[in-house]
């Protein structure tokens, strides 16, 4: 038998009281039971006498009463409330996310609340329990972080759906790309153009998600013959993705030949190198070969220089969607893998 899930439990319990608390004070100005209320202000009023109907009607108008249908719809499990923490939104993969997230659950029937935690755990914590206390139907974290408050939510099985990275905690639907198979894919474009020098450009804090990428490009470059222990990892500090690139390539550019193939963990990290590049007088592509993970629409337009893995964001939303039907209807969701395709200035090249 099923046990029940502690989450919703602990939603039911919280609302009937809210709503217990709201119909006493009419019940007891109206000289009534609660249930009695109960009955009238849902509109069923055979059971009680013209006299009982009015005094309760005008004991709800003299206490601002009003019917409480959101409560009512989350002890029913019919929340249309969902919560989106992303964890960044000056990062324009994850406006794009949460742009698509927002489009499809406006089709699906709920309503968004969008918080940015601006990837810290205390922020995040705070973010959680103020939707919490809303009693939300359901969590949308996109590159969620460890944190005390989500390890809770995790241990009561509340409706959690993980974006980009996975769980931190194990527990919860996640919705993204093979990382390692993202990785992998740079590592055979550099091989097939017969790039020599190969450098990674990473941040200095990596989540799991960029190191799983960093592991598939090294473990794709081994089985191609070549040794992963020749490139050359160069970490960048920053508060953004540019930073990390501008700050990893000073010291990429500044340390004798240049290398001639790059993989950026990211555009925004892409973008960084190219600054720098142009500042040092250096040709991208043609002395520095320039991959990057997520394939931005608008590399098009302002990177033409720049080869990407091409992740489908502005089809994540639909997924997202699908993952919370089910964790909201405490089934097992399963992962939801996105495909990746290579994609340069002229067009997209599918990768199989």
């Amino acid at each position: 038998m099923k046990q029940p899930c502690p989450y919703q439990q602990a939603l039911d319990l919280e609302w009937t009281a809210i709503l217990d608390i709201s119909l006493a004070t009419v019940a007891e100005r109206a000289g009534v039971s609660v249930s009695t209320v109960s009955r009238i202000v849902n509109g069923e009023t055979r059971r009680a006498s013209p006299e009982t109907v009015a005094r309760v009607l005008r004991a709800v108008e003299e206490v601002g009463y009003r019917p409480n249908s959101v409560g009512r719809a989350l002890r029913t499990r019919q929340s249309q409330v969902v919560a989106m923490l992303v964890a960044n939104l000056d990062n324009p993969v994850m406006a794009t996310i949460a742009s698509s997230t927002e489009a499809a659950l406006r089709n699906a029937g709920y309503v968004m609340i969008l918080c940015d935690t601006h990837d810290r755990a205390d922020l995040q914590d705070e973010y959680l329990e103020a939707m919490r206390s809303q009693l939300v139907c359901g969590f949308v974290l996109v590159a969620a972080v460890p944190s005390r408050v989500l390890s809770k939510l995790c241990h009561e099985r509340a409706p959690l759906v993980f974006v980009t990275r996975r769980s931190p905690h194990g527990v919860g639907a996640f919705v993204g790309i093979d990382d390692r198979a993202a990785g992998a894919a740079v590592a055979e474009c550099f091989v097939s153009d017969k790039r020599q020098r190969l450098g990674v450009v990473l941040p200095v804090h990596s989540s799991p998600a960029a190191k799983a990428r960093v592991a598939g490009f090294a473990d794709r470059l081994a089985e191609l013959g070549v040794d992963p222990r020749t490139v050359r990892h160069e970490m960048g500090e920053g508060t953004s993705h540019l930073d990390v690139g501008y700050d990893a390539a000073h010291r990429i550019f500044e340390a004798g030949p240049v290398h001639d193939a790059l993989f950026c963990l990211s555009d925004q990290i892409a973008y960084g190198v190219h600054r720098r590049a142009r500042e040092r007088g250096i040709e991208i592509p043609e002395a520095c070969s320039l991959i990057s993970i997520d394939g931005s629409p608008l590399n098009a337009w302002i990177a033409p220089w720049l080869c990407s893995i091409q992740i489908p964001y502005a089809n994540y939303g639909e997924e997202i969607v699908s993952s919370l039907k089910c964790v909201t209807a405490e089934e097992t969701a399963e992962d939801r893998i996105l495909p990746i395709q290579m994609a340069s200035y002229y067009g997209p090249i599918a990768k199989d």
